[in-house]
């Protein structure tokens, strides 16, 4: 960290023309005393009255307005450019140029059309998110009382009386002073000047869910302790508890520590489980697509004398083979279910194929507190000196926070002091008749009321409160006593709770006031136990994560007996090896780190780096990772899991870095993201089931007949008609309503087992293909008098859009089949392909398509062919679906 005690405006390495401004105030480094007050101003060049407004203009004017750096909205076209970056789009495209090299321009106006829609449909979505979390941020809170001064004289003398105001937390600079109170947002780093009663909460730098305190005493530095960890300090991020105080801005803009978490996150990985499945399934089709048109001309070329005549036929059966709406289809279910993410449960999915990545989640990373609890504790139990349950000594705690905060001048009560005052009786505290109070100070780490002693005139009783070390050391107690009552308390604290020591004394009644010195010789009474509140829709919300097959891992700051507390409050089984803290995860290598973390629940005392680097782990084991976080100290987790996650009230650098919003940190938000995710995911999946195992199914055939039939078994007009009327009809896959058993699996896009699939159904489609034509051949004309071009392509293409129907409805696996309840857009889309199938060879459009009027008995042998073509898909479903591998993380959907 630099060092300097320059005034900002003047650089020791000889450039005026930038401030050295850091995280802390000038001249400090970690381990060394925090510099006074004296020095924090000189170095600033400012002083307790706060800057003139000239000085504070001419600061603006240099460093620039104090806000950390955010992702710079894409405009619609550049989205759209983006959007034509998408493998399965490029496929397409390569089709399009290469269908107008051989002339083909119907076919490639028809994709040039697709890829349009698909590219439109994307950057509209995108483009509607960004302007979703644009309008977040003008939510935050843009004002902080600021202290300045009237212009003086250019030298700064005969500066008027400072007056506080408010400014917009994008015109404060270094040397401002600035008023904290309770509720306000630290709006930049700052040393304290003044303080009373200050703490703060620095959840979202450290992940701690206990408020700090903090004090502008110049206490010695914490041993081994952090910028974060120096009390004079706070950081934007921060945000005030309770109690007030007067500091001065040290760092602003992209100088704040906040900022320099955001830089040292680095780049999002290049690869999410979207883009490693989109890219895996579109080297398959390149793959096949590169092969077929060689295959056709050299099989035509060889078996039937045809050259080039044949090269749009095989561009035609290249274009047949590829899933030509995919794009679009996409586009399509991820919007909706973006779409209705946003408006039902206001989820903003800021980058489309993010909502697929939910869908494929299987691990979930998030921190403890706002999430499994609440950001206030309550009470657990409050115990005697023997360790059994005591509610007088519930009753002499309340009594201490009731008169502390009635009497020490405090704003609001200390979080603790309030979750007593909410366990006790109110009507019993107000018997009593407070004098005197000191308030919780770091120095002594306690809290004392003094009271008149109830039926003893001229006796005071001092009710002490605090620390466990603290309070016992004022005890009149022994060593063994102090011992066992000392082991008690940390057994306690092991289990979770955050653990406060009673103790009383009485004194002769006096009207001087009281000081720290007075507490002593106490009389020990118990100790209060507190414990998080847990958040209400936590544990639905966890069961529900659960019976969709995500494990829920906790990444947190906070000691590890008060995470594994709140997990197992929450149902949430945390085995005795399942805990690992820190120190140990520095110990492991990257490799057994992978092993270790899929085995572990609860990550305990662990900096953004470790969440980071655990997030990577579980990622390299092959799970496809969420991670919910909302502070600073996420963001390079949020960066390095699959897809981030964060609440529209986190840090402005958190909400920019995630891929989906919340509208509140809740986990039945989270449920609600997985399960739109799985329908979106779902419904793609098996759209390119289906389609491939179709289009593979007829090329097969295709190349069969093409070596057989001395004409072309198909003219490239009627693929190209056929296969619009099949993409046309698969459009409702993205209203389809799977199966409830879809929300119990991970919605991934296996490769390998998508392949597997397609092969095994493309066959079967083949040979119902085959099947056909030997009932044209043999049957309506004889052995060898297959010559009727017309007849054989009628006969083929009705043929092919009945089987395509039939695959659409028998193929949607963990779907209910055809005809149980009411049917659904894809049963609706099939029997229009259906209809058309029969429909347009006799009809007036038929004969300019080169199609013609089949004989009756075609359609009862086709029936036939039909009924055997259903059966033994139903058949091989049922084989796949209780395969010698069924679980549903190894299926392609």
């Amino acid at each position: 960290m630099a060092e300097t005690s320059a005034a900002p405006g003047r650089r020791q390495d000889g450039d005026p023309g930038r401030p050295i401004l850091t995280a802390a105030p000038p001249g400090w480094a970690p381990g060394r005393p925090v510099p006074t007050v004296l020095e924090v101003l000189r170095g600033l060049d400012s002083g307790p009255r706060g800057l003139t407004e000239a000085q504070a203009a001419q600061r603006l004017a240099l460093l620039g307005e104090n806000t950390v750096p955010a992702r710079r909205e894409a405009s619609w076209p550049r989205l759209f450019v983006r959007s034509l970056r998408d493998p399965f789009t490029a496929v397409l495209g390569c089709l399009g140029l290469v269908s107008a090299a051989v002339l083909a321009w119907g076919t490639a106006a028809v994709i040039l059309l697709l890829v349009v829609v698909s590219c439109a449909l994307r950057a509209s979505g995108e483009h509607r998110a960004d302007r979703s979390a644009a309008a977040l941020r003008e939510l935050v809170a843009t004002t902080a009382t600021v202290v300045r001064r009237e212009d003086g004289d250019d030298d700064g003398a005969g500066a008027g009386v400072p007056v506080a105001r408010e400014t917009p937390v994008a015109e404060l600079v270094p040397g401002d002073v600035i008023r904290l109170g309770p509720g306000d947002v630290v709006p930049a780093d700052v040393r304290l000047l003044r303080s009373s009663g200050l703490t703060v909460h620095q959840a979202a730098l450290t992940g701690e869910s206990a408020p700090v305190a903090k004090t502008a005493d110049d206490l010695p530095p914490e041993p081994g302790g952090g910028v974060l960890e120096q009390p004079q300090l706070c950081f934007l991020g921060s945000s005030v508890a309770s109690g007030g105080a007067t500091a001065v801005v040290t760092a602003t803009g992209p100088h704040v520590r906040f900022a320099a978490a955001h830089d040292r996150a680095g780049a999002r990985p290049a690869a999410s489980a979207f883009d490693r499945s989109v890219h895996g399934i579109s080297w398959i089709l390149i793959r096949f697509m590169l092969l077929t048109p060689p295959l056709v001309l050299t099989a035509n070329a060889a078996l039937r004398g045809r050259g080039l005549e044949t090269l749009p036929f095989a561009v035609a059966v290249a274009v047949g083979l590829s899933p030509e709406m995919l794009p679009v289809l996409v586009t399509l279910c991820l919007a909706r279910g973006a779409s209705l993410l946003a408006r039902a449960h206001g989820v903003i999915v800021k980058r489309l194929p993010a909502l697929h990545d939910v869908g494929a989640v299987d691990v979930l990373c998030l921190d403890k507190t706002g999430t499994l609890t609440q950001d206030r504790p309550v009470l657990d139990r409050a115990l005697g000196p023997d360790g059994h349950d005591d509610p007088e000594v519930l009753h002499w705690a309340a009594v201490n926070a009731w008169w502390t905060l009635q009497l020490a001048d405090l704003p609001e009560p200390d979080a603790l002091d309030e979750a007593i005052l909410d366990a006790a009786d109110e009507d019993a505290l107000t018997a009593y008749e407070g004098t005197a109070a000191l308030a919780f100070a770091p120095a002594h780490r306690l809290a004392t009321a003094v009271i008149r002693t109830p039926g003893r005139l001229g006796r005071h009783t001092l009710v002490v409160k605090g620390d466990v070390q603290a309070v016992l050391e004022r005890c009149a107690l022994d060593e063994e006593e102090r011992a066992e009552l000392s082991a008690l308390a940390v057994r306690h604290a092991g289990r979770g709770a955050r653990v406060l020591a009673v103790a009383t004394a009485e004194r002769p009644a006096r009207s001087r006031g009281y000081t720290p010195a007075d507490v002593r010789r106490l009389t020990f009474r118990g100790l209060v136990t507190l414990r998080d509140a847990l958040a209400p829709t936590a544990a639905d919300a966890l069961r529900v994560l659960t019976d969709r097959g995500v494990t829920v891992k906790v990444l947190t700051g906070d000691h590890p007996g008060t995470a594994v507390r709140a997990c197992l409050d929450l149902g949430i089984p945390v085995e005795p090896d399942a805990v690992l803290t820190a120190d140990r995860v520095d110990a492991l290598t990257d490799d057994e780190l992978a092993a270790a973390a899929g085995r572990t629940t609860v990550f305990a005392r662990c900096t953004p780096e470790h969440k980071a680097r655990i997030t990577r782990a579980l990622r390299r084991a092959g799970h496809t990772v969420g991670f919910l976080g909302d502070g600073v100290n996420d963001l390079p987790a949020l960066r390095a899991a699959d897809v981030g996650i964060a609440p529209r009230d986190a840090a402005d650098v958190a909400r920019e870095s995630a891929d989906v919003v919340l509208a509140r940190k809740d986990l039945t938000a989270v449920a609600h993201a997985v399960a739109a995710g799985r329908h979106a995911g779902d419904n793609i999946a098996t759209y390119l089931r289906v389609t491939l195992s179709s289009n593979l199914g007829n090329v097969l055939a295709m190349l069969s007949a093409g070596l057989l039939l001395p004409f072309l078994p198909m003219l490239p007009a009627q693929v190209l008609i056929q296969n619009l009327c099949f993409d046309a009809a698969q459009l409702a896959f993205a209203h389809d309503r799977p199966h409830p058993a879809v929300l119990r699996r991970p919605a991934v896009l296996d490769p390998r087992h998508l392949l597997r699939f397609i092969t095994g159904f493309g066959a079967l489609n083949a040979v119902a293909d085959l099947a056909t034509f030997a009932v044209l051949a043999l049957t309506l004309h004889g052995p060898g008098t297959g010559d009727d071009e017309a007849v054989f392509h009628s006969g083929w293409f009705t043929e092919n859009l009945l089987t395509q129907a039939l695959v659409m409805v028998l193929l949607r696996v963990g779907r209910r089949t055809a005809g149980a309840g009411r049917p659904g857009p894809v049963v609706w889309a099939a029997g229009a392909l259906a209809a058309i199938g029969l429909t347009l060879p006799p009809s007036p459009l038929g004969p300019p398509l080169g199609l013609t009027a089949l004989p009756g008995e075609y359609y009862l042998l086709l029936t036939a062919v039909l009924a055997l073509y259903a059966a033994a898909l139903l058949a091989a479903r049922a084989r796949y679906t209780r395969g010698p591998d069924p679980t549903p993380a190894r299926l392609p959907a």
